[in-house]
């Protein structure tokens, strides 16, 4: 028999939001450690061999992909020629500040390692901008929605396994009630409520969404089936905004086994362009709300255009 498995545990401040997660810091550390390397003309080549590895690692730490051992980033440091003790002790303490474990590390047997990633970038995140054609976003669906979408996704796994995923969510929701919460954009396709059934799930999930959209943090669009032009933007994507100088937007293309990242200036720059084009076609935040209001007094009229 293995070890019990814990149970839901709420955020501790420092995982909760801000940009602070062991995440983020790898990734400034490898942001900071790949422009030392640069400047002083070492290959990554030549990086991974002073420390007894691959080019591969070199390059997964530059990107933030990996932990941090405080004597590969003393080696490094040292053949990058940094000197400075000052600047030596706080590289360090940085790696040894992000080699802590993230609090979804609990999950890791059901989590997908490419989507761990993006836990701790959404939570390091100071807006979030997401469409979502198919389904409610996670950040803003009801235990009982999450439940129904993870037991169809997932429909191998036991119950007890469903139930750690929604516990998975339910945590990662908290980010929203956070003192430093980021700002949430949402648009949403109208078709994706009206796909939810019972009529309850579709009640609660409407008042959910309504009571969200009162937060002064929390922008929510609703995209009418029928708009003037089709949106041929294709699957979910979200795009991560930060206040690091050094942490670029990046867009997330979540999958059912992961995720892919896409943070190419260029490319990040279409799906900025996607989704302005997606807000403009949508309804107002004001709009929205008097929407998913009528949706919620007449659920018999939610597959009409309100």
């Amino acid at each position: 028999m293995g070890a019990p498995r814990p149970s839901h545990q709420p955020l501790s401040s420092q995982a909760a939001g801000g940009p602070q997660g062991p995440t983020v810091l790898r990734i400034l550390l490898g942001t900071q450690l790949r422009h030392l390397r640069e400047l002083s003309g070492v290959t990554a080549d030549a990086a991974g061999y002073a420390i007894r590895a691959s080019h591969a690692k070199i390059s997964r730490m530059e990107h933030g992909r990996v932990g941090f051992k405080e004597r590969d980033v003393a080696e490094l440091l040292t053949l990058y020629g940094i000197t400075d003790q000052e600047q030596r002790g706080n590289l360090l303490a940085l790696a040894q500040r992000a080699s802590a474990p993230d609090w979804w590390q609990q999950y890791s047997d059901i989590l997908p390692s490419r989507f761990e990633s993006y836990l701790g970038l959404e939570q390091a995140s100071s807006v979030i901008r997401t469409y979502q054609p198919q389904l409610v976003p996670g950040l803003l669906q009801t235990r009982e929605l999450a439940q129904a979408v993870l037991r169809f996704c997932h429909s191998s796994e036991s119950a007890d396994d469903i139930e750690r995923r929604v516990a998975l969510l339910m945590t990662r929701q908290e980010v929203l009630t956070h003192p430093t919460a980021p700002q949430l954009w949402a648009v949403i396709d109208q078709a994706a409520l009206w796909r939810l059934e019972p009529r309850e799930v579709l009640r609660d999930q409407i008042q959910h969404l309504l009571t969200m959209a009162e937060s002064p943090h929390i922008k929510l669009q609703l995209l009418p089936r029928y708009s003037r032009e089709y949106v041929a933007v294709g699957s979910p994507f979200t795009i991560l905004r930060f206040t690091e100088p050094d942490l670029p937007d990046i867009v997330c293309l979540e999958q059912l086994t992961g995720a892919l990242y896409v943070d190419k200036a260029e490319d990040v720059q279409r799906y900025r362009m996607a989704m302005d084009r997606v807000c403009i076609l949508a309804k107002s935040p004001a709009e929205t709300v008097k929407c998913l209001r009528a949706m919620l007094e007449n659920p018999d009229c939610h597959q009409a255009e309100v």
